[in-house]
């Protein structure tokens, strides 16, 4: 059914909320800043992002994040943030993503009870110009535990 058909169920104008509570208008919706901050911390996953100047910018508040971050890193170079002996791991790897020979990669480690996996995507705009890394960690042990399905509400 194409928008705007007599189907298509009256929307609410959200203009007004970008004006006065100060929301960002994506391309698709409008959120408040802390409703994206809400959403962000209730993510199954710790989200870090560092600018492409490899400044760490921002991470998620998550009550479960698999790394510890304290906010001193935000504001540092993200080499600093890192055990001397995988600085060089963190330089290729963000390299490889400024100069376009990589999209992603990904890590996974044994962590006493956790299966951490590590993800670290380049972050693109509309042109392809690098703008910045974003690592994804999750523990996806309770994830390998699961079998068969489940159609229903427990």
């Amino acid at each position: 059914m194409e928008p705007g058909t007599e189907w298509d169920p009256p929307r609410k104008d959200l203009s007004s909320e970008v004006q006065k509570d100060q929301a960002i208008r994506f391309p698709t919706g409008v959120l408040k800043p802390q409703e994206i901050n809400l959403i962000l911390n209730h993510l199954p996953v710790d989200i870090t992002y560092i600018d492409k100047d490899d400044i760490v910018k921002y991470f998620s508040g998550s009550p479960e994040r698999v790394f510890a971050r304290p906010k001193t890193i935000i504001g540092r170079n993200v080499q600093n943030c890192h055990p001397p002996a995988s600085v060089h791991v963190v330089e290729k790897l963000v390299d490889d993503f400024k100069q376009g020979r990589k999209n992603s990669e990904s890590f996974w480690i044994n962590m006493k009870d956790k299966y951490v996996y590590i993800r670290y995507f380049a972050v693109r705009d509309e042109n392809g110009t690098y703008m910045g890394t974003m690592e994804v960690t999750q523990d996806i042990r309770p994830l390998q535990a699961i079998e068969g399905e489940k159609r229903l509400l427990s």
